[in-house]
């Protein structure tokens, strides 16, 4: 595609190309995501890397110097700050005026991740849903953690472009769904995770509306 010189944006009101996705870790709900502390009571589980930084590099390298947009799945701490670094990379040997670097997921972040994911100008795309559909899950990230997951409050504090996606099917796309759990954070049972994310009805809307959520190349 790239040699035909098909980029992000190119088509029409009916038809339009998006980003290319990258992979970097593993999963939320299947507990492989790669983070710098382990899962509660796997004290040497740290999840997974799939794409070394090296690969990941030339793979985001390839698409960035033909103007594409690029969206990497990054959901640990450790995922994270690898794929802004690469993103930081990028951007000082090939400035492009807002390529809209993607964090797919994005959902264990730190204070420092967030200040770096505002000064790139990338963009979170957590899926809020899982708090309420993957419920029974959270309690190997442990409730501690969960105040630095899924976190749409710490991204909007900061005035980051944070989305909104079901990662369907995994999680199912019901974008009611998303803003009640972005509001609630409760899971199906009840269970409370992570209440310090909470945010109002009003700003779930903006997400939704102003921000462009509830839809993400990867749904289907």
């Amino acid at each position: 595609m790239i040699e035909a010189g098909i980029r992000t944006g190119l088509g029409d009101d009916h038809v339009r190309i998006g980003a290319v996705k990258l992979i970097c870790d593993g999963s939320i709900s299947e507990r492989t995501a790669r983070m710098s502390k382990p899962f509660i009571g796997r004290p040497d589980d740290y999840g997974i890397i799939v794409t070394e930084a090296d690969e990941l590099y030339e793979q985001a390298r390839k698409a960035h110097y033909a103007d594409w947009q690029i969206g990497t799945h990054a959901n640990g701490d450790v995922a994270i700050d690898m794929t802004l670094s690469i993103y930081e990379r990028l951007q000082k040997e090939r400035p492009r005026k807002d390529p809209r670097f993607r964090l797919e997921h994005c959902t264990v972040i730190n204070p420092s991740l967030v200040r770096r994911i505002r000064d790139i100008g990338a963009i979170p795309n957590p899926f809020s849903t899982y708090v309420y559909y993957h419920g029974e899950k959270m309690k190997e990230y442990g409730k501690p953690r969960l105040e630095e997951m899924f976190a749409v409050k710490s991204f909007l504090d900061a005035g980051i472009r944070v989305t909104q996606t079901s990662d369907y099917p995994p999680g199912p796309y019901e974008p009611m769904m998303a803003i009640q759990s972005m509001v609630t954070r409760t899971d199906m049972n009840g269970e409370l995770w992570g209440p310090s994310q909470r945010i109002t009805v009003e700003q779930a809307l903006k997400v939704g509306t102003i921000h462009g959520a509830y839809a993400s190349f990867e749904e289907h």
